[in-house]
């Protein structure tokens, strides 16, 4: 397990004497933020007592403009890590998120090497990719043609913020400070995927893409089939789909599509792969989703 969880992760409030223990040792906490105020302190309850982090505390970059201020505002609700700067004259402790973050941030960028899986919350599905915690509120951003094999218009068709997922490290750039992610490698290869399905079969699919000769269908988030084209469906749209035939020899699947359907079908990411490291993935022989950390 690494040293610096993401937040929401192994959550538990400290005591009061845990707390002024830390505040010698740096030891790092989480406890639940609980308002933002009109100056942009953040309130953290720590059961019988306050805790305060300044603005200034809130977050890596917040002093300088680097981080904007919805870094903040949206941690209310949620958790977030810390270590204790000390106790004002009322008992209060004054904490900073800032400092947890730097700690694991210097940590990250020593110790992490392409390949690296590791645990993350998402925090933010954007159009161009997913933004990520990967400890104490330190952002990795997993682009989205990195998120499966499948080709998404957007991130939040997979992701929602605080779903917990797992990543390899694609790379680190020491000179600004920052991690690159990639989530595909984990979620199995062509064969795996298509072994969870059999010829006769009629599943839930999402409309991928729509070509001239056909409609790509997505059955899981690392493995499409095509299908005939029919009219009045679009990308995004769940449909049923009828599995006529699956070639592994050409790594095609065909299908036939029965029906639209009214609800969006939530993607479950499955990982054949949660921990460790990885020197090298291919998604079949002679793909070109191939990865060599």
């Amino acid at each position: 397990m690494l040293p610096y969880s993401p937040e929401g992760l192994h959550v538990t409030i400290p005591t009061p004497e845990a707390l002024r223990k830390g505040m010698g040792t740096g030891e790092i906490f989480q406890a639940a933020c609980v308002k933002c105020d009109e100056y942009h302190n953040l309130h953290v309850d720590l059961g019988p007592i306050r805790g305060l982090i300044p603005r200034e505390e809130t977050a890596l970059g917040i002093s300088t403009n680097q981080t904007k201020d919805y870094a903040i505002i949206s941690r209310v609700g949620k958790p977030v890590c810390f270590q204790v700067l000390t106790f004002d004259s009322r008992g209060n402790a004054i904490l900073s998120r800032r400092a947890a973050q730097s700690e694991a941030r210097d940590y990250f960028l020593s110790a992490l090497r392409p390949g690296d899986v590791i645990p993350a919350v998402v925090l933010n599905p954007a159009p161009f990719g997913v933004f990520c915690d990967i400890g104490c509120g330190f952002p990795a951003l997993m682009r989205i043609s990195r998120c499966c094999v499948s080709r998404l218009e957007t991130t939040a068709s997979h992701f929602r913020p605080g779903q917990v997922i797992h990543a390899a490290v694609l790379d680190i750039d020491d000179a600004l400070g920052q991690v690159q992610l990639t989530g595909r490698e984990l979620l199995g290869t062509w064969e795996e995927n298509a072994a969870r399905f059999r010829p006769g079969q009629t599943v839930p699919g999402t409309v991928r893409s729509v070509m001239p000769y056909g409609i790509f269908v997505e059955l899981t988030p690392n493995l499409s089939g095509l299908a005939e084209t029919v009219e009045g469906v679009t990308p995004g749209c769940p449909v049923s789909v009828y599995i006529r035939s699956i070639l592994p020899q050409k790594h095609k699947i065909k299908l036939n599509i029965i029906e639209t359907l009214p609800a969006a079908i939530e993607p479950v990411l499955e990982y054949t792969f949660t921990g460790g490291h990885l020197d090298r993935w291919e998604y079949f022989p002679g793909s070109s989703a191939l990865t060599v950390f």
